[in-house]
């Protein structure tokens, strides 16, 4: 393997974290701010790029690896994670909202995978984080999820993380699925991804599900999730005091200073 070959555990149903068994000298490379703990002997450490050896080529490698994370909408750095003891020892890593961690084995989907451009959380080192051009303009302008996505690309393990329930289907050859733009968490190289106008101008204004939808063909496997972020926090903004909605939701004060008009500030 030209990846470091890391043993992990998940935790937890809705909130999950990974734990991560890292040998002497074995390293894991992580987006910055999702680590939740590590044991001693580990030495972190802040990289441009992802690490990967396709970047130890000098100030520009370096430079150009830190410039593809910026175009997906990530930092410029990441950390790495690196064992300096002589035995095992772990680092974990959280989800940054509710949902679920799906590792991702490469070498077992062709070393290469798709995904949201904020979906990649940790993965072992070598393994390339990268950005992936939609070849098509209206997948760009209307896809949900930007003119461009992650690549991952290797034959190690990746972690990616997507919100409340992850459904993963199988697309046979001749068969399409249509997705909701924010809902389409992951795919593998064998699938085509296109964008498609809803259709009916009564549906496209009306139906609540917004103008376009994915449409997912070729021959492998796919990753939806049942409550994209954007959707949770649109809903969450909604609901803020300051945009109409209840400051004592769910209390009977809140709902009684509510009948009688009162001032909870």
């Amino acid at each position: 393997m030209n990846n470091h070959e890391i043993d992990y555990q998940l935790y937890g149903d809705d909130m999950q974290f990974v734990e991560v068994e890292l040998d002497p000298q074995e390293t894991v490379i992580a987006e910055a701010g999702s680590l939740m703990m590590m044991d001693e002997q580990i030495k972190m450490e802040t990289i441009f790029g992802d690490g990967s050896s396709k970047e130890d080529g000098g100030l520009m490698g370096k430079l150009f690896g830190a410039g593809k994370r910026v175009l997906t909408g990530e930092s410029l750095f990441m950390t790495a994670f690196t064992n300096e003891g002589t035995g095992k020892r772990h680092v974990a890593f959280a989800s940054p909202y509710p949902g679920k961690i799906i590792p991702m084995d490469l070498s077992e989907i062709d070393g290469k995978l798709i995904c949201q451009k904020d979906a990649f959380l940790a993965a072992a080192k070598g393994v390339s984080v990268g950005i992936e051009f939609q070849k098509k303009i209206g997948t760009g302008f209307f896809g949900g999820e930007g003119f461009i996505m992650q690549k991952l690309e290797g034959d190690g393990m990746a972690f990616i993380h997507a919100g409340g329930t992850i459904h993963k289907k199988e697309i046979g050859v001749g068969e399409s699925l249509r997705v909701d733009t924010g809902c389409l968490v992951a795919m593998d190289s064998g699938i085509d991804y296109n964008i498609e106008y809803v259709g009916g101008v009564k549906t496209a204004l009306f139906g609540g599900e917004g103008l376009f939808f994915a449409t997912l063909r070729g021959s492998g496997t796919v990753w939806v999730q049942s409550l994209p972020f954007s959707r949770l926090a649109s809903r969450i903004f909604a609901a803020a005091p300051e945009k109409g909605g209840s400051k004592g939701e769910g209390s009977i004060a809140g709902g009684l200073f509510d009948l009688l008009g009162g001032d909870r500030k």
